[in-house]
């Protein structure tokens, strides 16, 4: 869209300076450093992964089909399950706009991404998504449901993207079940900067609950203000500075580095603000991953096992010639 994403996943809860120091750097590091031993096994996603944001409808950028979308990407999150009359319950319904003829056909694309070891994700949330999961009855709801659109379409799991608060103990029953009934499922989460300054934070007590299957944590570096690295300092987005001090809070407080993502948007559209080149989001995968690249902010250790990047969205990757994915998948790729 032209000055704000219209219907896009990234409206945040913006939060200044001042306020981001009031939340204070106390228990920022109390996990420490926690690169765990072994993998977090899932489903088809490599060592280093590119996630993409599938838009579900027509909000200015171009339109797609799964088969359109280019092949940096590793991760594909179909944007976005809708809520239901029931709580907790999502439903899925393909958009006329985006051109398919019928939903076989989307189901068709769906499996040919899966063969190119492609998972495809459902995402739920955005910032319009209201789904609430906050008693057994609503979470028993969630987890059928997702279960369920798996088995219909061939979703291989589900992107949790809930801008407006969650509650992580029905969350994360919700997952598990999930993870219950499908072992091999993908979990992907994509929370506001302000939604993992702690692990105190509902998202980051969900991440944490699940972590033995939790794939990765894509957290929107943007349209978000100041906020509080794990160093305690204040840091401004749209900087190396704010990726890499901001993914060390994730990494100091109990995430494999293999969960952990840094998710950008794809172009200067896509986001009201916080957009940074894909230098930057290369170089900042460099300061994590290798100690090289950084700015002023400087990691006390390196994570080579960093998982990779996000994206919103692989339209908006498209609008824009698929400059991002041409420069940041190869560079994941060779981490």
């Amino acid at each position: 869209m032209e000055a704000v994403v219209i219907r896009a996943r990234f409206g945040k809860r913006l939060i200044g300076a001042a306020a981001a120091v009031a939340l204070g750097a106390g228990g920022l590091l109390a996990s420490g450093t926690a690169e765990a031993a072994g993998t977090h096994p899932a489903a088809a996603v490599p060592a280093h992964a590119v996630t993409g944001y599938w838009q579900n409808f027509d909000n200015g950028a171009t339109v797609q089909k799964l088969a359109d979308v280019p092949g940096e990407y590793d991760i594909i999150a179909v944007a976005f399950a809708d809520a239901t009359g029931s709580p907790g319950a999502v439903d899925f319904h393909l958009d006329p706009a985006v051109g398919y003829g019928s939903e076989q056909e989307f189901k068709d694309d769906i499996k040919a991404e899966q063969a190119a070891g492609k998972p495809v994700v459902l995402s739920v949330g955005g910032q319009n998504g209201t789904v609430s999961v906050s008693d057994d009855a609503s979470a028993n709801a969630f987890a059928s449901s997702i279960t369920g659109l798996m088995d219909e379409y061939g979703f291989d799991g589900v992107d949790i993207d809930l801008e407006n608060g969650l509650d992580a103990t029905y969350m994360t029953q919700a997952l598990r079940t999930i993870h219950d009934k499908k072992s091999d499922v993908v979990v992907t989460m994509a929370p506001q900067t302000i939604d993992m300054q702690s692990p105190s934070d509902a998202y980051f007590k969900t991440a944490l609950g699940i972590k033995d299957f939790l794939t990765v944590v894509n957290m929107q570096y943007y349209n978000s203000g100041s906020m509080v690295g794990c160093d305690g300092k204040v840091y401004s987005q749209g900087s190396v500075d704010f990726l890499t001090a901001l993914a060390c809070v994730q990494l100091a407080n109990g995430l494999d580095p293999s969960q952990v993502g840094l998710g950008v948007p794809a172009s200067p559209r896509g986001a009201g603000s916080g957009y940074v080149e894909p230098g930057v989001v290369n170089a900042a995968l460099d300061c994590l991953a290798k100690g090289t690249g950084c700015g002023s902010f400087k990691p006390s250790r390196t994570y080579p096992g960093i998982r990779g990047a996000m994206t919103w969205s692989t339209n908006w990757d498209a609008a824009n010639g698929n400059a991002w994915s041409k420069a940041v998948g190869p560079h994941v790729h060779g981490l």
